[in-house]
């Protein structure tokens, strides 16, 4: 093994909007103490129950992804495993996500947007 994967971070303009907005999804804890990382109004991390840590920082003149358009693709999506589609849908939108792909035709999976444009999978499992 050459190295542990430590967290995967994410561009924004909104560090602690978009940490609170992913923490709504797995759970977890948003800015918990963690030695690996210093906390400002740059970044914020969000350690999930899995053990996955998600880190938001801070970029200036950050343009989303255009999902599917290709001259801004999605960069790094998160899919995230769910019992129920529809039920974790609307929660994810109660959140502040947008819907890019409702999975229409009983598809296993729907895409959404994060507040900062982000496209993230919500998967059947």
């Amino acid at each position: 093994m050459l190295a542990d994967l430590q967290c995967v971070v994410l561009d924004c303009s909104e560090p602690m909007q978009l940490a609170a907005f992913h923490g709504s999804i797995p759970g977890g804890t948003v800015n918990q103490p963690d030695g690996r990382w210093a906390l400002s109004d740059d970044w914020a991390t969000l350690h999930t129950p899995s053990g996955v840590v998600l880190a938001f920082q801070r970029a200036a003149d950050h343009h989303p992804p255009l999902w599917p358009d290709p001259t801004r693709p999605q960069q790094f999506p998160l899919d995230f495993g769910v019992a129920d589609l529809d039920r974790a849908g609307e929660q994810v939108l109660a959140h502040g996500a947008t819907v890019l792909d409702a999975g229409a035709d009983g598809r296993s999976r729907q895409i959404y947007a994060d507040p900062a444009g982000h496209p993230f999978c919500l998967v059947r499992h």
